[in-house]
Order: structure tokens, then C-alpha cells, then sequence
């Protein structure tokens, strides 16, 4: 069976290993005609994973139609801000009944929607689309260590299916039907992971961390539970399960921005120019938003995050006004 991948970036290089170690052949789709000579000829991809050898069963290329070319499903692995140029893009070599996994985190701009409402809007058939999230740094995937993730859909059958496709002894996956709530919990954890970057970057220490954490699990309920989505799914792998390890983990991009760019003065086009990865978290704090203000729901370290990354607040100052603010009930307007 073949499966396309679009996007060769870290995280879709790792699923398509996945993949292709699980007997798949797997279409690489790759923006840099470089990353594609590099993974045709020496079955590595040298931007990302220069010392892991990928299996021979990943064919990359710079053509969607090639990529897609006899695949029964499709993973759609891009920054989230390309999803619908992406989506668009697809519906021009796709058929109406092709799955289609999205790996993206994060809401749209100026819109407030999430990757599964605008992925149906390009392509339709709500029942074909999934969202895959969880616990996942594309450096330990790649290695085989033992990782799990949630493959959410509002129908079993495609939830089933890119289940069995990725799971193995070493990649665990579990099917919801939350795709509300695993959405919103993969954006939500890189903004919280932001901010515990900068309580580091700042001298604080586990205690504030833990407390950043916490109650960052606490706003992401509260907005997930606005949005129709299931309270319970943030104590799952896409929401507890992805939040710890994205603020605690040396892998983390947006851990990494808070602590070592933001703090130190440092913008994010330093960031990606440095790493050429996307801070997820620094668009979801502003396209969230769009959504809390439609919900009437209040996201006091999604605010703070925002208006240290996007509207020149000092991390302290913000970081005292957040610590400010009146005591209350731990689990209000749940």
C-alpha cells in the first residue's frame, strides 16, 4: 500500500519513516528539489536528520500528483498556515473518498478555524479527515523510541485506518472522535510551552513551570469545552500527554524560542532564519484569539504569551501582571 506525505520537514520525514518501517511505500512530497535529491540518492534527509538513514521504500518529489500518484491515503505534515494553499492544491489530484491525515497544529487566521473545518472546506467530505497528535518529538520518533499519538476523526473507519497504518511496537496510536479537542490541545500546548520558556529565560524555576502547565491545562479546557470539543481530551495524549513534553523537552521549538530568543531580546525571524522550523505557538497565540473572543472564553497566558511575542511587552513586566491577577476557584467555567 502506498501512503503520500506532504512535507519533509522534521515531523513528516519521521511519520513517513514510520511508515515506510511499517511496509508502506511512501510518497515524499518536498518543496527543495535539494531535500529530494538527498532523499532519493542517499536516504537521508540532510536538513533535518543528516546521520538517520530512511528506509528505501520513501520515494520524495516535488510534484503533488507524483506524490499522490496510486496512494490510498494522504498525511498532510506543513506549518499550519500553508493548510489551506495546501488543501487547495489537493483537491485538484484527489478523489472525493481519499483519507486524509492532517498533522498540523494550530487555528487559522483572521478566521479562528481549525485544520479538520479547513481542510472539508477545500476538499469536503468532512468523514475523510483526521487530525494526528500527541507526544511526538520527530527526534526520538525517527529513532524508534517509544512514542504514542491520537488519531482523532468524526468517522471510525478513517480513524482506524491511519491507525493501523502507523502504529507498531514502538509507535502507539489510539483513535477518538474529539476532533475539537485534540485540535485545539495541539495548538494550545505550544503556546503554554512558549511561556515556559520564558520562565526559565527569565530565572524562575520547576515550581513556575509546573505552574504555567497546570493552568495552561486548565485555559486550554475551558476553550475546548466552548468549542463543543470533550473536557476529557485534555488529559489524553494530544492534551496532558503533548503539553509536558513540549514545555519540559530540550527538543522543543517553542520552549526554545521563549527561553533562548524571546527573553534575550531575540525575534522570531531570528528563530526560523536559525532553525528553519516554524514557532507554531507564536501564530496560535494570536489566531486563538479569534476564537476567545467569538467564545467569550478567558485565556490569561495565551494573552500574556501574545503580547510578549507579537506587541513588544518586557517578559517580566507581563509576567508580573499575570501573577497579579484576583485568586479564584481552580476549575471555573468548566
Amino acid at each position: 500500500m502506498k501512503i503520500a506525505v506532504i512535507g519533509a520537514g522534521s515531523w513528516g520525514t519521521a511519520l513517513a519513516q514510520v511508515l515506510a518501517t511499517n511496509g508502506a511505500n511512501v510518497g515524499l512530497w518536498a518543496r527543495k528539489p535539494e531535500v529530494v535529491k538527498a532523499i532519493n540518492a542517499e536516504h537521508r534527509n540532510t536538513r533535518y536528520f543528516p546521520d538517520e538513514e530512511l528506509s528505501a521504500g520513501i520515494v520524495a518529489t516535488t510534484s503533488y500528483r507524483d506524490t499522490l500518484l496510486r496512494a490510498r491515503g494522504v498525511l498532510v505534515v506543513t506549518p499550519s498556515h500553508l493548510l489551506r494553499g495546501v488543501g487547495r492544491a489537493l483537491a485538484d489530484v484527489v478523489d472525493a473518498e481519499m483519507p486524509v491525515l492532517i498533522c498540523s497544529k494550530g487555528a487559522e487566521a483572521d478566521t479562528g478555524l481549525l485544520p479538520v473545518a479547513v481542510m472539508e472546506q477545500e476538499l469536503g467530505n468532512r468523514d475523510r479527515i483526521a487530525v494526528l497528535s500527541g507526544p511526538n518529538h520527530a527526534e526520538e520518533v525517527i529513532k524508534g523510541q517509544p512514542s504514542a499519538s491520537v488519531v482523532a476523526c468524526s468517522s471510525p473507519e478513517t480513524a482506524v485506518f491511519f491507525r493501523d497504518a502507523l502504529a507498531n511496537d514502538t509507535f502507539r496510536a489510539y483513535t477518538s472522535d474529539d476532533t475539537v479537542g485534540v485540535e485545539l490541545c495541539a495548538a494550545f500546548k505550544n503556546v503554554i510551552a512558549i511561556a515556559v520558556g520564558v520562565s526559565y529565560g527569565l530565572g524562575f524555576g520547576d515550581n513556575t513551570a509546573a505552574m504555567l502547565i497546570t493552568r495552561g491545562l486548565a485555559e486550554m479546557s475551558r476553550m475546548v469545552v466552548a468549542c463543543g470539543g470533550e473536557a476529557l481530551t485534555c488529559m489524553g495524549l494530544a492534551g496532558a500527554g503533548d503539553m509536558v513534553v513540549t514545555c519540559m523537552s530540550r527538543h522543543s521549538r517553542n520552549r526554545r524560542f521563549g527561553e533562548e530568543y524571546v527573553v534575550r531580546g531575540r525575534t522570531l525571524a531570528d528563530f526560523e532564519a536559525d532553525n528553519h522550523m516554524v514557532v507554531e505557538g507564536a501564530l496560535a497565540c494570536k489566531t486563538l484569539d479569534v476564537l476567545a473572543r467569538e467564545h467569550g472564553v478567558d485565556l490569561p497566558i495565551t494573552d500574556t504569551v501574545r503580547a510578549i511575542v507579537w506587541e513588544g511587552a518586557d517578559p517580566r513586566e507581563a509576567a508580573l501582571l499575570l501573577g497579579d491577577r484576583p485568586l479564584t476557584t481552580e476549575f471555573y467555567g468548566l
